[in-house]
């Protein structure tokens, strides 16, 4: 009996169940950006503040992204043993409080207390967020219900500057600008829970340490998997890096912008917000190869137009650096599901984690090319890191598929295109779901 004969049919686009699954995923990825990158725009007031300097300072993003990163794989096994939907809302609503509580941090070292316990809740919703769109949404859907849910990750990351910004312009007080993220995040909490659809075609498994670190090691000779992890890696260091550091540049000379001012340009994240949806499409569509290739040519392209020290050439820089970067990541993010036949739904897992330990380790390491080269040596140092993601990308369509992973025979879905919610692994322990998410585009053998 096949797995679709047992199980209710998975979301199509254009039902009802589709809608509420993407509109509370995108409220869900508003919250994370929101709450992780909203002291970017804060930066410069805590550097002053707390008479740091400006690598310092970006450590109150640092410790919660590799916070986060630790936290991910774990916590990806845990729901696999409790509820995906449970786990989801629990680390949404944790994160709000705490982001309210961090407005009322005594000193530097607390604050950054507070941040870390933000990433260890958020990584609650990293570690599930991917496993539930992948176990729910039909295949054919999938793409745009990833698109989606990056493209929640946009406006989150945008709208948390603006307010943070928004509120320091108005109160002069950092705190006042990290509380006020805090219960626009707790409204979005209550909007996921409120609307995210039942896990309907979640199978409830075991807990096993064990049984996951023995996958990760079967799942290590896939040189593809492996570059779609240094793509996440290093992508997403050069673009937290350009973030970072971008409100220095421009409150200096030659641009001396106010704070807020200055603060207006993180407007450019909508734009990644409609790209990595629309790269969802065109993944659905063309394949991911034909994808990510020219998406790291614009954001090389877009990180070349802004060293022109004019805001005439930073600002279409900045929108052009963050289209790509989004549906780079857009792609690589959901093709670690389709690609992942070991490691299953902890394979997106791993790709976070490796996603925010760049976010982590790059930036700060950005912040040191930045204090020694300026705003020209932080553009080098971006473009090596987006020059390996480019290599990356590009010998990923010359990896045979005979480089894969030989999963383990399951019962397929007709619905859905995924395996059976349980794969046995060649140990005789059992792994998580393993979507196998095969886009029109992809041509027969080649890597997905």
């Amino acid at each position: 009996m096949t797995d679709s004969a047992i199980s209710p049919a998975a979301h199509m686009r254009g039902t009802p169940g589709f809608r509420r699954a993407t509109g509370a995923l995108f409220a869900a990825g508003m919250t994370t950006f929101m709450t992780l990158y909203c002291v970017q725009a804060l930066l410069p007031a805590l550097s002053s503040g707390f008479h740091l300097s400006p690598a310092a300072s970006s450590l109150t993003i640092s410790v919660s992204t590799a916070a986060m990163a630790v936290a991910v794989v774990p916590l990806t096994a845990l729901s696999d043993a409790w509820s995906r939907t449970g786990m989801m809302s629990l680390a949404l609503g944790a994160a709000a409080l705490l982001g309210i509580a961090a407005a009322f941090a005594p000193n530097y070292p607390v604050l950054l207390v507070f941040r870390v316990l933000q990433g260890l809740a958020l990584a609650g919703l990293q570690a599930t967020a991917m496993s539930y769109l992948a176990e729910e949404v039909h295949r054919e859907s999938l793409g745009q219900a990833m698109g989606l849910y990056v493209a929640g990750n946009g406006i989150g990351g945008m709208a948390g500057r603006l307010v943070a910004d928004g509120v320091l312009d108005l109160t002069g007080s950092w705190r006042w600008a990290i509380g006020a993220v805090g219960v626009v995040a707790a409204v979005c909490a209550v909007v996921f829970h409120l609307s995210i659809p039942a896990s309907v075609r979640f199978v409830r498994r075991e807990a096993r340490p064990r049984a996951l670190a023995s996958a990760i090691g079967r799942a290590l000779p896939d040189t593809a998997l492996l570059r779609l992890y240094l793509i996440g890696f290093v992508a997403m260091a050069g673009f937290v890096t350009v973030y970072n550091y971008l409100g220095f540049r421009l409150i200096a000379e030659p641009f001396d912008l106010s704070q807020t001012t200055a603060g207006l340009l993180f407007v450019a994240y909508v734009a990644g917000s409609f790209s990595s949806a629309a790269a969802g499409r065109l993944v659905d569509r063309y394949g991911r190869p034909r994808v990510l290739v020219p998406a790291l040519l614009v954001a090389l392209a877009g990180l070349a137009v802004m060293l022109v020290p004019s805001l005439g050439a930073v600002i279409p820089g900045l929108v052009i650096f963050t289209v790509g970067f989004f549906a780079a990541h857009a792609v690589a993010s959901g093709w670690v599901g389709g690609r992942s036949t070991v490691l299953g739904v902890q394979g997106a897992a791993v790709y976070l984690f490796f996603y925010y330990i760049g976010s982590a380790v790059g930036g700060s390491v950005g912040g040191i090319a930045y204090s020694s080269g300026a705003w020209g040596g932080l553009t080098l140092y971006c473009a090596c890191l987006l020059a390996i993601a480019l290599i990356s990308a590009v010998t990923l369509s010359r990896v045979r598929a005979a480089s894969r992973p030989s999963p383990v025979a399951a019962p397929a879905d007709a619905d859905a295109g995924t395996t059976a919610a349980a794969v046995t692994g060649t140990d005789g322990t059992a792994g998580g779901a393993a979507p196998a998410v095969t886009p029109p585009g992809d041509a027969p053998g080649a890597v997905r």
